[in-house]
Formats: C-alpha cells, sequence, structure tokens
C-alpha cells in the first residue's frame, strides 16, 4: 500500500506553479499565482526558490490554523474536515 503524504504533496504541486522573475539588480522573484500573497526574493534563483517553498509552508500553516480557505490545486484540497480512522486499518 502506497503511503500518500497530501502536505508534502500540495507543497510540490503548488510549487510545480511558481513562476520565476529576475530583477534589473540581478536577484530573483517568485510567486505562486494560485496561492495569493505567497512571494520570495532571493539574491540567486536557488535562494528564492528555497525561500518561496519555505513561505509556501508558513502560509499554509497559517490558512489551516485561522481556518481560512485555500486553493484546490491539482485535486488536492486541504479545507476538507480530517477524518480519523480506526487503529484497526494502521
Amino acid at each position: 500500500m502506497a503511503v500518500k503524504f497530501i502536505l508534502s504533496d500540495y507543497v510540490e504541486q503548488a510549487t510545480a506553479q511558481a513562476v520565476y522573475d529576475k530583477l534589473e539588480d540581478g536577484t530573483f522573484a517568485g510567486k505562486i499565482p494560485a496561492c495569493k500573497g505567497v512571494i520570495a526574493f532571493g539574491s540567486t534563483l536557488r535562494e528564492c526558490e528555497d525561500e518561496l517553498r519555505s513561505t509556501l509552508e508558513d502560509w499554509i500553516l497559517l490558512g489551516l490554523k485561522l481556518g481560512h480557505s485555500l486553493p484546490v490545486i491539482n485535486n488536492i484540497d486541504l479545507n476538507k474536515e480530517p477524518t480519523l480512522e480506526s487503529m484497526d486499518t494502521l
């Protein structure tokens, strides 16, 4: 049986939609259009990618804590109430 990590999958799918721009000063800016307010900057593309991922993770956790509606990305819906399964299924 394959193990699924929904939060990890969500982060991976969202970062795959990231858009990056090289700025006039040679630094980079990145954003994820589906996730309003998720933007990051870095002196290199790699640094910008890492910062964007971290920003996205914080944005998701804060959104969940505050009960905000998060965008559904590639059919991954983090807005659903979690269901508990019995310990017998483990």
